[in-house]
């Protein structure tokens, strides 16, 4: 018997990971049609258990990945990448509503419907901008860790990462800095093999999650607005053409991107998480050579802040309402969305129920209903799943571009290749 197991256990171990999370995939609808919420209740302490464990490795994997890449960057680089990070966030989100607009308005989703029985929403306040630059900076160290605070947990990664830097470059700290970086590396080492552990669960959690999911939606909720739900993953699928132009248009070979970056596409598509699946994103940027200097900045950065699939989402949202309205948006509608959307998808960052933030604040502004919001709560789960594989996407596209774009800038920049060959988390 114990030999089976092991057999078992060894085939289940050798599998790849993003198969195991597919056949995961498949198995968790068929349990969630067929069994419906009493089998998906049942499964639920499985998902549950994945969520916590990655949310359990995120403020580890996040402040050694940072504090380490920032001592293997270039002195001078941090405030470049930086710029081009923030470029590239702004102007994929707004290239996103623009997306999203464009596929709705072509397909027109809400046509022929009411608001009746719509019901009410709460809707959150809309910290904006400026709060959340200011909360950058967090109060207290224990706190942000406690809350998992990941702009906060950034900003501490940086500060004393750079300390770390200063020191080494040092002649009166050069000893003491080593010895810190050193300690920092064998940190960044334990927490990925911490990570190696937990990838084990990812199959096992992504199915009780999505039998949940699919459970508690079902069939109907899907069938009443099923236009929405197509026009959206149509709208996220021209999304991706966009990426595909811009990993070609920058040399990043798009079927080596895609192998490494589907497993946390999946995961993300499942979780509805870009911060629970962000061990996975990080993983998939160290197996594509990309520097940590980079990714252990852009992708907790994007995770926060990055919300193309948000974006798309919001543009469909707001063709959708006006079309249950009956009065079709106008071209000064839509470029007024394009930069409330863009900008508002920074300031609802981290907010609970930061997508009903986004939406309602852009229907405030261009004067569609709020009430519609509460129509569109239905499918949430379903959208978000789309959604949140796009932001996550977005994020490894945007960082494997930055690359590109710093290794032509610079011949010796192509050492950051020397991180895949040595990187623990290559031997995933």
């Amino acid at each position: 018997m114990s030999t089976l197991l092991t057999s078992l256990w060894h085939g289940y171990r050798d599998t790849s990971l993003i198969l195991r999370v597919s056949i995961a995939l498949v198995l968790g609808v068929v349990v969630g049609l067929v069994g419906g919420p009493a089998v998906a209740e049942w499964l639920a302490p499985l998902g549950e258990l994945l969520m916590r464990l990655l949310k359990f490795i995120i403020l580890p994997i996040v402040l050694f990945t940072l504090m380490s890449g920032v001592n293997q960057g270039a002195s001078g680089s941090l405030g470049r990448i930086g710029r081009k990070v923030f470029l590239y966030y702004l102007a994929t989100s707004a290239l996103a509503i623009a997306v999203g607009l464009a596929v709705a308005t072509l397909l027109s989703p809400g046509e022929g419907m009411s608001l009746q029985g719509a019901g009410s929403v709460s809707v959150p306040d809309n910290p904006g901008i400026l709060s959340v630059v200011l909360g950058i900076v967090p109060n207290n160290i224990v706190a942000a860790f406690a809350e998992q605070d990941l702009l906060g947990i950034i900003f501490i990664a940086l500060v004393f990462g750079l300390a770390v830097s200063k020191m080494r470059q040092s002649e009166s700290q050069s000893e003491l800095g080593e010895r810190l970086y050193g300690l920092i590396e064998a940190l960044n080492t334990a927490t990925l093999r911490v990570m190696d552990g937990i990838l084990h669960v990812v199959p096992a959690g992504v199915f009780a999650i999505v039998a949940n999911t699919v459970a508690d939606q079902g069939l109907a909720t899907l069938l009443s607005l099923g236009d929405m739900v197509v026009v959206l993953y149509l709208a996220l699928g021209a999304q991706l053409l966009v990426y595909l132009g811009l990993l070609k248009g920058f040399g990043v070979p798009a079927r080596a991107f895609f192998r490494e970056a589907r497993t946390p596409m999946a995961t993300a598509f499942a979780t509805q998480s870009s911060a629970g699946t962000l061990p996975l994103t990080l993983g998939a940027a160290s197996r594509l050579g990309l520097p940590r200097s980079l990714y252990g900045f852009s992708l907790p950065l994007g995770a926060t802040l990055n919300m193309d699939g948000a974006a798309i989402r919001i543009a469909i949202s707001a063709v959708f309402a006006a079309n249950v309205m009956g009065v079709p948006l106008d071209w000064a509608s839509m470029l007024q969305i394009v930069v409330v959307g863009t900008l508002i998808s920074v300031g609802a960052a981290g907010v609970p129920g930061a997508g009903i933030v986004m939406i309602a604040t852009v229907f405030s502004q261009v004067g569609l209903p709020i009430e519609a919001v509460a129509l569109l709560t239905a499918i949430d789960a379903l959208v978000g799943m789309g959604c949140t594989a796009l932001n996550v996407t977005g994020d490894l596209v945007g960082t494997a571009v930055i690359d590109r774009s710093e290794r032509s800038r610079s011949p010796s920049s192509m050492a950051s290749q020397a991180v895949k060959a040595t990187d623990p988390a290559q031997h995933r």
